[in-house]
């Protein structure tokens, strides 16, 4: 028998990555641009901080803890308007947040292929539509029967802190001034501003799910309903928690559609569907034109909180789309 020489070790060949011309250029502008969106970024959060100093110097942490904003007598402070935009945000990712979660989930899964292109276009051309739209749409159309499941809300869940109104649901004549102009208004029109951005993100990852779990799940008996719940879903979770954030930054950050809505009251107060509240964006446009000094400060430290606010939910928002693109964490 002969003897078997040693095989040699497989060594791999290196690859020549030779970049021609194109390509060069495409990665300098792609390089150039992401730079240049960082740098503004970091510019425009550079700007407000030092905007801020004046008036964290002139109130101290009182500022974000102050309800009033009476500049005449020296009384600044975003601690209701900060409130308010919360309040202004949940009413609208309490109705976005389903709405875009069956949008998308229609249109990935269920519609027709030649209807699905029409479907993606009329949701994507939402987001075109300008904010002062929806907020007209909001006050002449939405509001006036808003104002009526307000009512209803108050009457059967008034002992909810949140449903309560002051004024009596049983009147003769019910008081329709006291349920407009509320966060609750306000937030069915944003949500609308909302949902594009949600369901878009969410229909995209949907599409991404595995087509060889799709078809062995239904190739094992499981209906379509089925298939969606044990295969689509797992696998776009990072995308719905993803886009609902990202909903969750816009909804903070309205202004136009609120300003047209709501009632300015300067108070903290749980009462979502009760006249009056504020949000900062909405504090800032209405005030903006007369302020002055230290005020135009305050409105500029207003307008910080609220870029660090929406900065880290967008990051994290970002974060999760990402994982969920690549795959990660979708294993069961």
């Amino acid at each position: 028998m002969h003897e078997h020489e040693p095989a040699t070790p497989a060594i791999p060949r290196r690859l020549a990555s030779t970049t021609t011309g194109s390509d060069r250029v495409f990665a300098a502008v792609a390089r150039t641009t992401g730079l240049t969106v960082l740098l503004i970024t970091g510019g425009i959060g550079v700007f407000l901080a030092l905007q801020s100093v004046p008036t964290l110097r002139h109130y101290g942490l009182h500022f974000f803890t102050q309800t009033q904003w009476q500049p005449d007598a020296d009384k600044l402070g975003i601690a209701a308007v900060l409130v308010g935009t919360v309040e202004v945000a949940a009413v609208a990712m309490f109705f976005a947040f389903p709405l875009s979660l069956a949008t998308a989930l229609y249109i990935s899964e269920y519609a027709p292929p030649r209807v699905r292109g029409v479907l993606v276009s009329l949701v994507d051309l939402m987001a075109a539509v300008p904010s002062i739209i929806y907020g007209l749409w909001g006050f002449f159309l939405v509001e006036p029967h808003a104002s009526q499941v307000a009512l209803f809300l108050q009457k059967h869940l008034g002992w909810i802190p949140f449903f309560k109104v002051h004024a009596d649901p049983d009147a003769a004549i019910w008081d329709r001034s006291r349920y407009t102009a509320s966060a609750f208004c306000a937030g069915i029109a944003v949500a609308m501003m909302v949902l594009p951005m949600a369901c878009a993100v969410m229909r995209q990852v949907f599409s991404q799910a595995p087509l060889g779990e799709r078809e062995a799940a239904l190739a094992l008996g499981s209906t379509r309903w089925g298939m969606v719940r044990s295969v689509v879903l797992p696998f776009g979770r990072g995308g719905i928690i993803g886009g609902t954030m990202l909903g969750l930054g816009r909804a903070l950050g309205e202004t136009i559609a609120v300003l047209l809505i709501i009632s300015p009251e300067f108070t903290i107060k749980p009462r979502i569907l009760e006249i009056g509240t504020d949000t900062v964006s909405a504090l800032i446009a209405g005030q903006f034109g007369e302020a002055n000094g230290i005020q135009l400060s305050a409105l500029l430290t207003a307008g910080f909180v609220l870029f660090v606010i929406t900065l880290i939910v967008n990051t994290l928002a970002a974060i999760v789309v990402n994982r969920s693109r690549s795959g990660a964490g979708t294993d069961a």
